[in-house]
């Protein structure tokens, strides 16, 4: 079995360690306890932030528009069990072809602060974590009630039988 978390859209720039900070260390600690790793989908904006998360667990992170961290790709792609997984901070306008370019099952990214979790059509799945520091509110739905912005993070589970497991997770930084 392997257990990431996901987190994106940090957007730590030029800050002193403040007391934000640390109370999203605290709860990103507990909440990525027994991950095997992290994936950080982009626009960190500093390394310390990624050296703390290395405190909780290896860490993959890809490169996004407020990035200027060196050594960071724009694209991972890794397998796990029978998935294929992408990493990338802005999602591609046509995910199908890329999806088919790269053999790709799971794609996560980041860059809209939103939180999602989709399967497509094509049977494969999309992963957002939103963002701990900087949420936006889902898209409206008709029917339901009108969302909340919340800060967010995702854990993934991918078992020995290679079922999947995702959870948004809320975190609470007031």
């Amino acid at each position: 079995m392997t257990k990431f978390g996901i987190i994106s859209d940090t957007h730590f720039i030029n800050i002193d360690k403040n007391k934000l900070y640390y109370k999203l260390l605290n709860q990103l600690e507990e909440t990525f306890k027994d991950v095997d790793e992290i994936i950080h989908a982009g626009d960190v904006c500093e390394s310390f932030f990624l050296d703390d998360l290395e405190n909780i667990a290896p860490v993959r992170c890809v490169r996004g528009e407020s990035d200027k961290i060196p050594g960071l790709e724009i694209f991972i792609n890794f397998e796990v069990g029978k998935y294929s997984l992408g990493i990338i901070h802005k999602k591609p306008e046509n995910i199908e072809v890329f999806f088919k370019e790269r053999n790709i099952n799971i794609l996560i990214f980041g860059h809209t602060h939103q939180p999602l979790i989709k399967g497509t059509p094509y049977n494969t799945l999309l992963i957002n974590p939103g963002s701990p520091t900087k949420p936006i509110a889902p898209i409206p739905k008709k029917g339901f009630e009108k969302p909340i912005a919340r800060p967010s993070v995702i854990t993934l589970k991918i078992d020995n039988d290679n079922i999947l497991s995702t959870f948004l997770i809320n975190l609470d930084l007031r």
